[in-house]
């Protein structure tokens, strides 16, 4: 579904960012991207995206990320950005549902019909009609998930979806993940809801792949996580030092 063969990137620092980096992820996976501050992870789905250029290539459902493809591998891609408010751009949660269905050739009843569908799937009916201003942010990410899934991507790429969220909220949110059956790229610092949400991890370091493997196996190696500036999810981690 995605594969990235001799990527490179660089700003216009000249600084790499990117280094001949290769991975693939097949159709219905759940992959989790994890690594430091600066590894790389949010410039791999603005890659996906077409929004930044790069060296190497870059496809996705077969299709390569080039300019004359970009609508059609936005189609097949949902992004549900870190900060919801700069997702959610509509007066009400319905409207923000319908835009893309319509602006892809729905009539409004066909687009209305997956609304619902969704809403229902995801138990956010009651939010339908709510003003986005007036709902806690847990409720906006969860509607910037149903808004995505109204696209019927056929995978979806999430940066730092757990990111302020309190525990009830963050707990709704790795449900309805781990309910959707399409391709799910989530890159998170957040390493138990990676744990939780995905079956294969693949960590990044200075542009390129430390490891890459089962998620039980990485995020319960100590060495490489701390040799990678990172901690072991706390489920794993054991007491702390006061208990």
């Amino acid at each position: 579904m995605i594969e990235f063969q001799n990527v490179s990137f660089s700003y216009e620092s000249g600084t790499p960012v990117l280094q001949n980096l290769c991975f693939s992820i097949g159709a219905g996976e759940a992959v989790g991207l994890i690594g430091a501050n600066g590894a790389g992870k949010s410039t791999i789905m603005k890659i996906l995206l077409g929004l930044l250029p790069c060296e190497g290539g870059v496809t996705v459902g077969g299709l390569a990320v080039k300019k004359q493809n970009l609508g059609e591998v936005r189609k097949k891609l949902g992004f549900v950005l870190q900060n919801s408010d700069n997702q959610m751009f509509m007066p009400t949660v319905y409207e923000d549902m319908m835009f893309a269905p319509r602006n892809y050739g729905l009539s409004k009843e066909e687009a209305e019909a997956r609304v619902d569908r969704v809403l229902s799937e995801l138990g956010l009916t009651e939010l339908k009609h709510r003003y986005n201003h007036k709902i806690s942010g847990g409720e906006k990410r969860m509607a910037a998930i149903a808004t995505i899934l109204a696209m019927e991507p056929e995978a979806i790429l999430m940066d730092e979806p757990s990111t302020a969220l309190d525990p009830v909220n963050r707990r709704t949110v790795i449900r309805a993940i781990n309910g959707l059956t399409m391709t799910k790229l989530i890159a998170s610092h957040d390493l138990d809801m990676i744990l939780d949400t995905c079956d294969r991890v693949i960590l990044l370091s200075h542009g390129q792949v430390a490891a890459d493997g089962p998620a039980g196996e990485i995020l319960r190696d100590k060495a490489l996580l701390e040799a990678n500036r990172m901690e072991l999810p706390f489920c794993l981690a054991g007491p702390s030092p006061r208990q």
